[in-house]
């Protein structure tokens, strides 16, 4: 009996035991994608007990207590912990873009975000398919602290424009762009092709010598992964696409007005004397302006087995312009190709293929500029045959007719790379990477007629053709040695050669005479041969580099960093004993979460700070040690004068590159388990030898003969301080929902510390018969705007004899209602040594903000960018008599006490049109770039239609932008010294798109 007790109580206690433990299994997916993620870890929560998910996603766990916790583990998602309740659990797992655990690309290597000692930012696929950029250079704007993106023009296809902390060079600011591991160009990509850009800001960037000075942007486009099931992704979108302004011009009546009341004050007979029979007029914005269509494809397939990941795609765009989208329009196709196999355990092969064309066609900047200028009172087919407007504008309908352009082009980038991995720890990489891009140009110029002895004029016909190959092929080894010394001691070794050679070969030709005066005939091999006007040009170049680098990685117990980098650089572009320079860095780091009093902490989840210094170069200035025969001169042989050449520019053999000096102090800390995080930085530029152009030498050199000029010289220091500073919060987040928030700001300084001789750089145009309005010197920063600073209108002829007299400035007589300019020199006169700095193009504060949420199967997102502390100049007016005139002009100063702040209607001369801050506007702005919101159909739809997702979502681009700035568009600039001069440029289109994302 006690044996059958016993053993019904054995059964019991098992029975009770079996109980309480269940196998679990389930499968394992991507969140936003909905792919099956292999190789997630899966513990039971302190145990050491756990597995991996398979080829499918699957895991499987046996005997595992009820309540217990399932911690699911995977780089780059976040972390997520189950509470075991069922036998079956499945999990989706989320990106985690500030995960610390996070792969950074930092140059010939990766480091874990946690790691990284340098300035860096990120924009991942997330944010790229959120904007839907076509060019994807304008997906840093406003998500990247410490980068600005400005356009040079709204027209399709035009490029952007990337400054990394500021402006700080007086020639190039434009940073090097490295794509897979070759040199390349973000506006030849297709964006859906991009998994990551990675921007290094600071001295880390030395690692790249030579080119690193304004800073490096880092592309890495998409790859399959090993052992997923191939995967087909269909993405498309078309838009609608709009001017988001038109600016604010006088009708037909009130231009009649204001010309009768110029004519009237000058003692003129009146131009118009039916004013009330003229009504509206045209509205020439009307006319050029139109809605356009752009519309997207693309489709990938991607995929691995064991030992092969590959990734394959093909897309189109096709934009049409806002301003004559018959004239105006952009297209372009990629076929990209990325594969990797694993040839053996230690060997790796991959290649990387970028196939791409473009076209385009485009007007001159002058179309918008003649709109602007062109008389309400014509007729749309109406010419101005008798120059009642002047010689320098025309119709702008019959200038667009006349107007045929257009560009081609088609290139092919990409790389092949080994890597073999010898020993344990040590990687050897080899890579070629080339881009060769060929590109074709044709302009026509019809023989035009638009009145009497206008500009525009053309009694012959012609072509111009350009053909031209560019190649550049780059080859890089270097080995990578890491290891472990006595558990603490990690290290990295990084030792490599680089290898560039850039070659151009073009052919410029222009044909006079095309048969028919016909754009169909418009070559030129069909123009007149025996023309003396036809010519017929050729460039090519031939640039060489030579490398060599070396990194120096160490950090001890994942606490104490440290890197140190140095790289020998070579140039061919320079004189033989001016062609060889060091580059080096070293940046620090302590992760102060690590040590003992935060390492608990439940406020502070991670804590680092940082810090960097080094020097980089900026490849300017090549050839500048040889001078071309380009000049003119006149020559005696035999007693007769002969027409001859001579030395163009003169050389400078001691010519070089310009080199940085950057400083970086840094803080990352992230509170509440990582749901706040900070990154803080303040940055230290010093940019010495600038080169100046024209710099100012004897006559004895000769540099005023035809041709000649004087050389270009480094004698120049630029510094740029600052600080930055991006916060990011996650406000919410569960199964259904989640809400999260980033804010960045930059804020830059520029000052120029040194020129050689106190030289001072112009440049710059302003309107016909001024003085160019942008300066670099000493004291003030690069480019800024030098003119008249002025003073209200004169009221009075009583404060007109008060006022220091201003007839030195070029009008004899001034008069009541005319501006009044500073003696800002004091010197009892006002006269152009009165000027003085009346603004910047370049802003101070640069500002971006993010909201991004879900909600069940919807998502939504928005961006915003701002930028403050910058001036506009207001250039595209034209000073006639008898042209359009913005409608300020309707608050012109017409007796004392009626205006302050506009001047007089007259035709008389007046000093009113001189450069001066009148013409300058605050450009300060805040933009709504993008608003986004989507839908994903749930699972149970997918089933039945046999996808794994299908997503519809609608966006609109450009939304809005708040600004005081009269013109079209204030995000519109350019480079350095005349940046900020708007001539009536091409604004950026607002954009309502509806796209479908399809995946199966």
């Amino acid at each position: 009996m006690r044996k059958k007790i016993t053993l019904l109580l054995f059964m019991f206690a098992s029975f009770c035991f079996t109980a309480q433990t269940i196998n679990v299994k389930g499968v394992v997916k991507d969140a936003t994608t909905g792919d099956t993620l292999p190789g997630v870890s899966v513990v039971v929560k302190g145990t050491t007990t756990g597995t991996e998910t398979d080829f499918d996603g699957i895991y499987n766990l046996s005997n595992v207590k009820k309540g217990a916790i399932l911690v699911f583990n995977y780089l780059g998602m976040k972390t997520k912990e189950v509470t075991v309740s069922f036998s079956e659990i499945n999990v989706s797992l989320e990106e985690s873009a500030e995960s610390l655990d996070e792969i950074v690309v930092v140059g010939y290597g990766k480091q874990k975000r946690k790691d990284v000692t340098g300035s860096v930012s990120l924009v991942g696929e997330k944010t790229l398919e959120a904007l839907k950029p076509i060019d994807a250079t304008t997906a840093l704007q406003g998500t990247t602290s410490g980068v600005a993106v400005n356009l040079s023009s709204g027209a399709p296809g035009a490029k952007a424009n990337i400054l990394i902390r500021g402006v700080s060079s007086n020639t190039n600011n434009q940073p090097l762009t490295i794509v897979d591991g070759y040199e390349g160009d973000l506006n030849s990509i297709n964006p859906n092709d991009i998994e990551s850009i990675t921007v290094l800001k600071d001295a880390q960037a030395a690692i790249y010598g030579i080119k690193g000075a304004n800073g490096v942007v880092l592309v890495t486009t998409k790859i399959g992964k090993k052992n997923k099931v191939p995967t087909v992704k269909y993405d498309t979108y078309a838009a609608i696409q709009q001017t988001t302004r038109r600016l604010d011009y006088l009708n037909a009546t009130e231009y009649a007005l204001v010309l009768n009341e110029a004519y009237s004050a000058s003692g003129q007979s009146l131009p118009f004397t039916n004013v009330s029979s003229l009504g509206r007029g045209t509205d020439w914005q009307d006319q050029l302006f139109n809605d356009a269509f752009l519309i997207n494809h693309n489709i990938s397939l991607s995929g691995g087995g064991e030992n092969v990941k590959y990734f394959i795609s093909a897309s189109r765009t096709e934009q049409d312009g806002i301003i004559a989208k018959e004239k105006s329009n952009f297209i372009r196709n990629n076929i990209k190709m990325n594969l990797g196999v694993d040839i053996s355990d230690k060997l790796n092969f991959s290649v990387i293929a970028n196939y791409y064309t473009s076209a385009s066609q485009s007007f001159t900047g002058s179309l918008l500029f003649n709109g602007l200028n062109y008389a309400p009172t014509f007729g749309v087919n109406e010419d101005d045959a008798t120059n009642f407007l002047g010689i320098e504008v025309v119709n702008p309908l019959s200038l667009l007719k006349n107007t045929f352009g257009e560009n081609n082009g088609n290139g092919l980038e990409g790389n092949f790379k080994l890597s073999y991995k010898p020993i344990d720890g040590l990687t050897v990489t080899s890579r070629l990477g080339y881009k060769i891009y060929n590109e074709k140009q044709r302009s026509f110029t019809p023989i035009q007629s638009y009145g009497n002895s206008k500009v525009y004029n053309q009694t012959q016909s012609s072509v111009y053709q350009f053909k031209a190959t560019s190649t550049r092929v780059n080859w890089e080894t270097f080995a990578t040695y890491e290891k472990t010394f006595g558990e603490n001691h990690n290290t990295a070794f990084t030792l490599g050669t680089s290898v560039q050679n850039d070659l151009f070969d073009g052919i410029y030709t222009t044909g006079f005479d095309v048969p028919n005066n016909s754009y169909e005939f418009a070559d030129i091999s069909l123009t007149n041969s025996q023309s003396l006007q036809r010519s017929l040009n050729t460039g090519n170049g031939d640039v060489r580099l030579t490398s060599y680098f070396g990194r120096v990685q160490y950090d001890y117990k994942g606490k104490y960093l440290f890197s140190g980098l140095l790289r020998r650089d070579g140039a061919s572009v320079f004189a033989a004993d001016q062609r060889i320079d060091n580059f080096w860095s070293v940046t620090t780091g302590w992760k102060a979460s690590e040590e003992d009093f935060l390492k608990d902490n439940e406020t502070i989840s991670f804590l680092k700070l940082r810090a960097s210094y080094g020097t980089l170069g900026n490849l300017v200035g090549d050839n500048l040690y040889r001078s071309l025969l380009n000049g003119e001169a006149e020559y005696v042989f035999d007693g007769a004068l002969v027409s001859g050449e001579a030395q163009g520019r003169l050389s400078n053999a001691i010519a070089t590159w310009e080199t940085a000096e950057k400083l970086d102090i840094g803080l990352d800390i992230n509170f509440f388990d990582d749901k706040l995080t900070i990154v803080a930085d303040y940055f230290e530029e010093t940019r010495k030898d600038l080169l100046i152009q024209d710099f100012p030498v004897s006559g004895l050199l000769g540099i005023a003969s035809p041709g000649s000029s004087s050389p270009t010289v480094n004698a120049g220091t630029s510094k740029n301080t600052g600080a930055e500073l991006a916060i990011g919060y996650t406000a919410y987040e569960s199964d259904n929902a989640s809400l999260n928030l980033s804010y960045n700001v930059t804020y830059v300084k520029n000052n120029v510390t040194e020129v050689l001789d106190d030289a001072i750089v112009r440049g710059g145009d302003f309107a016909i018969g001024n003085l160019p309005p942008s300066r670099m010197e000493v004291g003030q920063p690069i480019g800024y705007f030098y003119g008249l600073q002025t003073d209200g209108i004169f009221q009075t002829q009583a404060e007109v004899d008060a006022h220091p007299s201003q007839s030195d400035l070029g009008a004899s007589i001034t008069a009541p209602g005319d501006i009044r300019y500073k003696d800002v020199n004091g010197d009892g006169v006002v006269d152009f040594d009165d000027r003085t700095n009346i603004g910047k193009p370049q802003a101070d504060f640069y500002m971006g903000f993010n909201i991004s949420a879900k909600y069940k199967n919807w998502d939504f997102s928005t961006y915003l960018y701002s930028e403050l502390g910058k001036e506009i100049v207001r250039n595209y007016e034209r000073f006639l008599p008898n042209v359009n005139k913005p409608a300020y002009y309707l608050d012109r100063w017409t007796g004392a006490g009626t205006s302050n702040s506009v001047p007089r209607l007259t035709n008389d001369a007046t000093n009113n049109k001189l450069f001066s801050d009148f013409f300058v506007e605050d450009g300060s702005f805040i933009r709504m770039q993008n608003v986004q919101v989507g839908y994903n159909f749930s699972t149970d739809v997918l089933e039945k239609v046999g996808l794994s997702k299908l997503r519809l979502y609608t966006t609109v681009n450009n939304v809005f932008t708040i600004t005081d700035y009269s013109g079209y568009d204030p995000t519109i600039n350019g480079g350095a010294i005349g940046a900020g001069i708007d001539s009536g440029n091409y604004p950026s289109a607002r954009q309502f798109i509806l796209g479908l994302n399809v995946e199966f």
